[in-house]
């Protein structure tokens, strides 16, 4: 992975995380935190939206947007399981 690569990796797994954060708690979770939670919900985006054949977008604007969704999926399903 070249180091731009990397660096829009983590500009957009940011920037996704900071975006959750806003929808689901009103509020970021640091720089770190953001990176993790988008991170991870582009993980979750990139293995749920192909079996349900969504798609949204082209280029950086579909990456933001499908790890958005699936930060907000993560987050909606820490918060049920804390509750539990």
């Amino acid at each position: 992975m070249s180091n731009e690569s990397l660096l829009v990796f983590l500009v957009v797994g940011a920037l996704a995380g900071w975006l959750a954060g806003q929808v689901v708690r009103g509020g970021g979770f640091g720089l770190i935190g953001d990176i993790v939670v988008g991170i991870i919900g582009a993980f979750i985006a990139g293995w749920l939206f192909p079996r349900l054949g969504f798609s949204l977008g082209t280029g950086i604007v579909r990456a933001i947007v499908n790890a958005t969704i699936g930060s907000i999926l993560l987050l909606l399903l820490l918060r049920r399981v804390r509750r539990a």
